[in-house]
């Protein structure tokens, strides 16, 4: 099926955006509604989300990864930014507007990037998950509990162990 879609979009057909969403329309809601808890909020989002989508296909590049990998990061930046956008006073948007960080601190922040995925890489597979689902996804300790079967104290205990083991895999001190 991705294969169609790839070949509809790329040949700027809209049948490939109706497939998409055939396809992949339950993950980008349940990505964007574990950011967004307003319906209406994320069914704008998931919308803004297929027209991304559609105005930005070239930047996908399938030797990088599926599909659905890219599809899913496209929907998740399109909730934080919403998420963001909603809670953030106007006067901030036009203040911060056009900054953007020095070469140092790109580079910094290139090798934190680095170092954090080195030390997510040791992790076990449930310790990865807990990792995303809260922190990449945004989704609560309630959400997570529920739908991995756990009690909210055991998913706050094993993300606390979590952080320290990661800060400590990235030379912080995790006492």
């Amino acid at each position: 099926m991705d294969d169609r879609i790839l070949e509809l979009l790329s040949a700027g057909d809209q049948e490939g955006i109706t497939l998409l969403q055939k396809q992949y329309g339950n993950m980008v809601r349940y990505i964007v509604r574990g950011i967004l808890p307003d319906a209406q909020d994320a069914e704008e989002c998931v919308s803004d989300i297929y027209l991304r989508v559609w105005e930005k296909f070239a930047s996908f590049d399938r030797n990088k990864g599926s599909l659905a990998a890219w599809l899913t990061a496209v929907a998740r930046n399109a909730a934080v930014d919403r998420r963001r956008r909603s809670r953030a006073p106007e006067q901030n948007w036009e203040e911060n507007e056009g900054a953007s960080p020095s070469p140092e601190d790109e580079v910094l922040r290139r090798e934190r990037t680095r170092q954090l995925r080195q030390a997510l890489d040791t992790l076990g597979s449930v310790e990865q998950l807990l990792f995303y689902r809260k922190y990449y996804y945004l989704q609560s300790t309630a959400q997570i509990a529920a739908e991995m079967g756990l009690s909210e104290r055991a998913v706050e205990g094993r993300l606390y162990r979590l952080r320290r083991r990661l800060q400590k895999a990235m030379g912080g001190d995790a006492q």
